[in-house]
């Protein structure tokens, strides 16, 4: 198969994932494609061409074409763990497309979300912190993110949509924008896991904590990333260096 007809293809099925109705005068986008069990059968359905990635030894998730975003949680780990406040996939109406979007968790595969309370912790309309690992509410909500510009038509729910699509195989020219957004939360020098990493040390407190910056934790999970040992220590030294 040639890239064109790939593209074509990958292009094709996005559209037809959804289906457009007009309800009382408004938009409403709502998934209409087949919805299936596996990630196999999800890439499939919808084209997707790069392959599924793998954990090394140390369980980072390794992407054969994109040696730069190195999460640790896969996109079912994250939601199986507790996030979002249980509402990630809520109906949502965006100002970027115009549209208003309800079920686009059919969209995943269905195994990714086995033994969830969809309308309470995945879809709810109502934040729950109760629902997240760590039991605080963070993040802001659709209109900041909108408003931040933070936001691309081809995945109006945000960067976790981005990443299920990515990880299951999708490319886009969308990309390196959200890789690089992941790199400056929990890359190397990112934001988020440094200031985490920065209170444990100077609390003297064990890596895995909780009680330690819960709300930083929950951020990080959203993210794809939990902190490790071995990028605590790592971390550790670094900062041991700087203070001499």
């Amino acid at each position: 198969m040639s890239s064109s007809t790939g593209k074509r293809k990958v292009e094709s099925s996005e559209k037809s994932k959804s289906k457009q109705q007009k309800i009382e005068g408004s938009k409403i986008s709502v998934f209409e494609g087949k919805v299936l069990k596996t990630e196999s059968e999800v890439r499939e359905r919808d084209g997707y061409k790069s392959e599924i990635p793998q954990k090394n030894s140390d369980g980072v998730i390794l992407f054969k074409d994109c040696k730069e975003l190195r999460p640790n949680l896969t996109p079912k780990e994250v939601l199986q763990a507790g996030s979002f406040g249980g509402t990630y996939f809520r109906p949502i109406k965006s100002s970027v497309t115009g549209l208003k979007y309800n079920k686009q968790w059919l969209e995943l595969p269905q195994d990714w979300l086995e033994g969830l309370d969809i309308k309470n912790k995945v879809a709810s309309s109502i934040y729950n912190e109760r629902v997240n690992t760590y039991g605080k509410k963070c993040g802001g909500d659709l209109d900041m993110w909108e408003s931040s510009g933070w936001i691309k038509a081809q995945d109006p729910y945000g960067w976790f949509q981005w990443y299920c699509r990515f990880y299951l195989g999708r490319r886009s020219k969308d990309d390196a924008r959200q890789i690089q957004r992941w790199k400056n939360c929990t890359g190397p020098k990112g934001r988020w896991k440094n200031t985490l990493i920065g209170k444990i040390v100077k609390t003297g407190s064990a890596y895995d904590n909780m009680n330690i910056s819960p709300v930083i934790r929950q951020t990080l999970q959203h993210w794809g990333y939990k902190l490790t040992k071995e990028d605590f220590e790592a971390r550790k030294r670094i900062l041991a260096k700087q203070n001499k």
